[in-house]
Order: structure tokens, then sequence, then C-alpha cells
């Protein structure tokens, strides 16, 4: 069906066998309408990385501003380096609240009845292409941003700035801006080690509250494809070599760990475990398989931003794969 292509045809429990083709699905009538809603998303998520990528910080002005309190000239040099940054960080934050209505849209799509979540996959080839762009940006987000520990030192700097003029009742222009609550709330997502993908764990944790009608089998079925088919392509030299791009290879791997890590927070045993309809051992092992530089941000993603990982159910030769 289309680029969707059964590749296997050795018929594995829980474990479809299939080629998505990642760098040329395009929508189909039906799909055209949520396409264009998460493509208008979408569109914005280069712009985001690279802002994020050349991030600096103001830590020197910082650093000058607490050591001579009294000195004005030092106090609005700190100041006038935050504000645009802090302005960044919202443009950010905003980004995360329209990467999650994204999320649950592209949900909504391919696990409603009365398709499989594989028939899903192959109707909606498109779709699924935009729900691995949307894991992809997410793990190449939070990558960056563990990085930057500035990231939270300036946004503390700008509440405790904002904090001591609202006692001397300064009114500064920038709370218009960025006022108390928004300040707040982005608190709270810049303190995650991993914001994005917190935030595409809650949309699918709401997403799957939210429509008590809904199975949860319909979107962790939908999850646990995904990690599959990622999986084989992976492991298949034959469909690899189909990747007409280098980074398809890195993109594929990002999307398989993403997919694993919304599924261990969404599903109520989580991925690690002998139900769990990901083959977490093959996951891994395809993972360990390339070069160490390429994937020890993705092993450690599995490590510490996954939910299950350390649970007594956790199959012991699972847990020694990734220490």
């Amino acid at each position: 069906m289309g680029n969707l292509l059964k590749v296997l045809t050795r018929d594995i429990e829980n474990c479809p066998h299939f080629f998505l083709d990642f760098e040329n699905a395009q929508p189909t009538e039906g799909e055209r309408e949520v396409w264009k809603q998460v493509n208008a998303v979408l569109q914005d998520s280069d712009s985001i990385l690279t802002g994020l990528q050349s991030y600096k910080g103001a830590g020197q002005e910082i650093r000058d501003a607490i050591q001579k309190p009294n000195d004005a000239l030092l106090q609005d040099r700190a100041w006038n380096s935050v504000c645009p940054l802090v302005k960044k960080l919202k443009v950010f934050y905003s980004f995360s609240l329209r990467l999650e209505e994204a999320l649950q849209s592209l949900l909504e799509s391919l696990t409603c009845p009365p398709y499989t979540p594989t028939q899903h996959l192959e109707r909606e080839q498109a779709l699924a292409k935009q729900f691995a762009e949307i894991l992809h940006f997410t793990l190449r987000f939070d990558e960056l941003k563990m990085r930057s520990p500035a990231i939270q030192n300036d946004f503390s700097y700008y509440r405790r700035t904002i904090s001591r003029n609202r006692i001397n009742n300064k009114n500064l222009e920038m709370e218009k801006e960025v006022n108390n609550e928004m300040a707040n709330r982005m608190s709270l997502f810049y303190a995650e080690a991993t914001p994005m993908l917190k935030t595409l764990s809650n949309a699918t944790t709401n997403f799957v509250t939210e429509n008590k009608t809904l199975p949860l089998e319909n979107t962790t079925d939908c999850l646990s494809t995904m990690a599959s088919i990622c999986k084989v392509m992976l492991e298949t030299p034959d469909y690899t070599s189909r990747f007409s791009r280098e980074d398809t290879l890195l993109f594929c791997m990002r999307v398989m760990v993403g997919v694993i890590i919304l599924y261990d927070h969404v599903h109520p045993n989580g991925a690690f475990n002998k139900s769990s309809k990901i083959d977490m051992k093959g996951c891994i092992k395809v993972l360990k398989d390339q070069p160490a530089d390429t994937v020890e941000g993705l092993l450690n993603a599995l490590k510490f931003t996954t939910k299950h990982l350390n649970d007594e159910s956790t199959p012991k030769n699972i847990r020694s794969m990734l220490q």
C-alpha cells in the first residue's frame, strides 16, 4: 500500500514488519486536513532547534550583577542581557503547547476505530511520518536543552529580579511580556530534564484519559507498532540501504526511542516487562550495533527518562544491557 511496504512475510506475534518511507510519504486526501494543521507547527521546528542551539546565556553579566549589587550599571546590563533570552525561552515554551495539540490530533487520527494501528499506518503514512518528526524533534530539543544549564540560571535571575521589583513597586515593561503566571508555567517546563518529552508524555496520557470510550490498547498498540517498524528497518540492511539521506538512520533511531519512552509512560506495565508488545532486547541491540558516540544520548534517554526500567518486573538481562 503506497510507501508503506510489507518487508517480511513471516508472521511473528506482536512484531509487525514494515518499511515506512519516512523520507517521501505524502498525504492522501483523507489525511490532508490534519496533515496541514500539524505541518503548520512542524514547519517552525527547525528555527526552534536553531534558536536553542545558539543559546549562549547571560552567565557573566549575572555574576557581575550579583557580585556588585549596588552597581546600577551592572544591574542594568544583566537585566538587558536576560530579557531577550527570556523572550526566546517563551517562544520555545509556546511551541511546546502547539506541539502538544499537534500530537493529540495525530493520535486521534492514528488510533480511531475501526482500523487497527497497523492498518492506520498503512492508510495514513504521511501522518505517521509527522508523528515520527515530532518525536525526532522532541529528542533533539531535549538533547540540546540538557547541554544548556544557562537556561535555568537565566530564568531564575529573571524571576528573582521581577519579584524584587514588585516588592519595590517597580513596574517593568518586560513583565507584560512574561507575567508571573506565564513565568510559573515556564519555570515548571524548564525544571524538567527533558521538557519536550515530558510535554508529549503528558499529552499522550491526557489523550488516553480524555477519550474514555477509546481502549488504551489503541494508543499503546500504535506506539509499539511504530517501535517495531523502526527496529526492523534498522536491523535490515536491505531496507536501510533504501534511505537516500544519511541522517534518516539517526532519525529512525530517535523515533524508535521516542515511542518506547511514550509507551513506557502511558502503558500501566511499561515497556520493559515480559508482557510488553515492544521487543526491548531487540531495540537495545539495534542501538548498540551503531557507533557508540551516535547512540549514547539515545541509550541515556532510555536509562533516565523512562518510568519502569527499574521496576522489579524488568528482566535482569534488559537492565544489564542499559548499564
